[in-house]
């Protein structure tokens, strides 16, 4: 991530440098309408303004095709040994680099075709891609988000949905049924480390998945501890009332997930009083092995 005064200086730089292309770009979404504006810069010259407006798709898909007209247009000026692309969504560029099957392999064979004709022409060209969040607030960047927020398009006609956008769509439904449920308002027990409450969500791996992900079964028990749906005398309760679901430390007349983490002299291994932040829990997982597993003789 470049800072606005680092920004300024090494742009005028490149600015004054004829072999150098500068694409800057930016994506905002209003009611399922995807609207990219487009800045090429050569020499002390713009070169192209373009604005393009898309519905029902991703605002990632929007980028990479904004990112994907920039390089279009910068590989046919003549003489251009460099090129850089400024954006705020950098996470975005990993998709051109990916080899693998995904959803905008239409985008990052188009760009690599560009590229690769551009890299035939000399090996010491270069194209670099710079990070400049909006709340930098840098001039020419400033302008091109201001410009995607005043523009309004509407479609006038009936619109499919790209495949990744019908994804997002479903995933939203779903964060969204979660989040309206009373077992979510009752019982959401997880926090950062500024003790907010943490919100599901699934974009850049999600809230919790960078820290649990690396192990099967660590993930499995923290997903039954965070949706409340693990093998403890609490959630069987709902389905066998007349059971009896005393805790087996025999401390706790009915085996809670609060009482596990807070109080059950068996997970013992890990003591912390805000094992109700994210990072606390995971610890107390880690150390606890049996908590929450399916294992027999361990709850």
């Amino acid at each position: 991530m470049l800072t606005y005064a680092i920004l300024i200086k090494i742009f005028k730089d490149f600015l004054s440098d004829p072999k150098t292309v500068i694409v800057i770009s930016n994506v905002n979404i209003k009611k399922n309408v995807a609207i990219s504006i487009l800045h090429v810069h050569s020499g002390c010259n713009i070169l192209a303004k373009t604005i393009h407006h898309a519905v029902n798709i991703t605002s990632t898909k929007a980028e990479l095709f904004t990112i994907r007209c920039g390089i279009n247009q910068a590989v046919q000026v003549e003489n251009t040994t460099n090129i850089i692309v400024i954006i705020d969504a950098i996470h975005t560029v990993r998709w051109i680099f990916d080899s693998f099957s995904h959803p905008y392999q239409l985008q990052s064979i188009t760009i690599a075709q560009d590229l690769r004709a551009f890299y035939n022409k000399s090996s010491n060209n270069s194209i670099a891609f710079w990070d400049c969040p909006s709340s930098e607030k840098w001039i020419h960047h400033l302008a091109i988000n201001k410009g995607t927020k005043q523009l309004y398009c509407e479609s006038s006609f009936p619109c499919k949905s790209s495949w990744d956008f019908s994804k997002k769509e479903e995933c939203d439904s779903i964060i969204q049924n979660w989040q309206m449920t009373s077992d979510y308002k009752g019982n959401h027990f997880l926090f950062d480390d500024n003790y907010l409450p943490i919100k599901p969500t699934y974009t850049k791996d999600g809230t919790w998945l960078e820290l649990i992900g690396h192990s099967n079964s660590l993930c499995a028990r923290a997903t039954r501890a965070i949706t409340n749906h693990a093998s403890i005398g609490n959630y069987c309760l709902r389905f066998f009332p007349k059971e009896n679901f005393n805790c087996p430390c025999r401390s706790y007349p009915i085996e809670s997930r609060c009482h596990i983490l807070h109080k059950c002299r068996r997970y013992n291994n890990y003591w912390n009083p805000n094992r109700e932040s994210l990072n606390h829990f995971v610890t107390f997982l880690e150390f606890n092995p049996g908590a929450y597993s399916f294992h027999e003789g361990i709850t």
